[in-house]
């Protein structure tokens, strides 16, 4: 019952508004401004690298996301009075051992699947290491990344669906627009303007993945792993010219951009495998009643609080 976990604490819809809204808002505006700036977001993205360097670019892009995460938080503590273990899980306590799993399964397989990449076509790719910069890198990225991730699975994944689940009591609709927003937030990344509207089949595919394994596993935990595994270690692999995160990486990638099946696979193959393995490991069942089912009612949820 995780959706339910809303109604822990001092319960009323409007708390789960105000911060997706503003959001929104702001994300509209970042994209507003995108569509009508003389300058390329690629272009712009260059300059400032140039002009300050990859790292303290990284550190401008990630902070306001990283503080984000201690505002949501904040919120849901002080004003919803809703403890940080409902806003991540219907189990008793945050599963540690879940978000460590995922994290370390999905980066393993990233690694696996880069450097098979690099492996079988070298000339895409130009070695980039130089350890002062790279170490600068990795602190940062450590520092920061599982903070923007988390911050965007909080409100995704937790808050947002949670206020969504409460509002229209059941669970496709939240699952839907919450990954539907997902994607859309991402309009404003380069990669949008470099790859075309295609990549948005990735980011919606990603939001769709999410929550599948959020909802079927009854919180965020594995979520929360799998997004820090995909930033973090795609910052310090490999970066491209035309991509959101320009970091002092292992590998740059030199080809010409283009929406290929290396983008799309994974939505239409390794996450459906990674659905059914977790599935397997985790005996997820009712699949029809955890994706489409009813919200309970907020008297039925504290019985079963109070029963169980």
């Amino acid at each position: 019952m995780y959706i339910e976990q809303g109604y822990e604490g001092s319960f009323s819809l409007w708390k789960f508004w105000i911060l997706p809204l503003g959001f929104i808002g702001f994300m509209i505006l970042n994209y507003i401004s995108v569509i009508y700036s003389p300058v390329s977001v690629d272009v712009m993205m260059a300059d400032l690298i140039d002009k300050l360097g990859a790292n303290l670019v990284l550190i401008i892009l990630l902070v306001p996301l990283a503080l984000g995460l201690f505002f949501l938080l904040g919120w849901v503590k002080l004003v919803q009075l809703q403890s940080i273990r409902a806003l991540t899980t219907s189990r008793k306590k945050i599963d540690w051992k879940r978000i460590g799993f995922s994290f370390f399964l999905w980066g393993a397989i990233t690694i696996v699947l880069t450097g098979t990449d690099i492996y079988f076509s070298p000339e895409k790719f130009q070695f980039n290491f130089q350890l002062a910069p790279f170490l600068k890198l990795a602190v940062i990225a450590v520092l920061l990344i599982p903070l923007q991730t988390s911050f965007e699975e909080y409100m995704f994944r937790g808050h947002m669906m949670q206020g969504l689940g409460l509002l229209v009591r059941n669970r496709w609709v939240p699952l839907v627009v919450t990954s539907l927003l997902f994607g859309l937030m991402h309009l404003g990344n380069p990669e949008v303007s470099t790859l075309g509207p295609g990549i948005m089949i990735f980011y919606i595919g990603t939001g769709l993945f999410l929550g599948i394994i959020t909802l079927m596993d009854e919180g965020l935990e594995l979520a929360l792993g799998f997004h820090a595994a995909n930033n973090l270690f795609g910052a310090l692999l490999v970066t491209a010219d035309w991509t959101a995160f320009q970091t002092n990486s292992i590998y740059r990638d030199i080809s010409s951009p283009v929406l290929g099946w290396d983008i799309l696979v994974p939505v239409f193959v390794i996450f459906p495998l990674l659905i059914y393995f977790f599935a397997r490991k985790y005996g997820w069942k009712n699949w029809k009643e955890r994706l489409t089912g009813k919200v309970a009612t907020r008297e039925v949820f504290l019985e079963s609080q109070t029963n169980g």
